[in-house]
């Protein structure tokens, strides 16, 4: 069986945790900040973690990590 491709665009977007949580960054954090207030953009900077109805989308991805 030939090996798997890591999909290169979901490698630069998560991390795999110590434990196997996916980590993730948070959207609306780009553009049109002026209209979004200073607690609302301190949040987004915090990352989190994957959902349990996505973990296995983009596990699928990262096969080696």
């Amino acid at each position: 069986m030939p090996k798997l491709k890591t999909h290169r665009g979901a490698a630069k977007r998560f991390k795999i945790t110590a434990n196997g949580k996916i980590k993730r960054r948070k959207g609306y954090k780009s553009h049109l900040l002026t209209g979004k207030s200073a607690k609302r953009t301190r949040g987004l900077r915090a990352a989190t973690l994957v959902s349990d109805s996505e973990y296995v989308n983009i596990k699928r991805l990262l096969p080696y990590k």
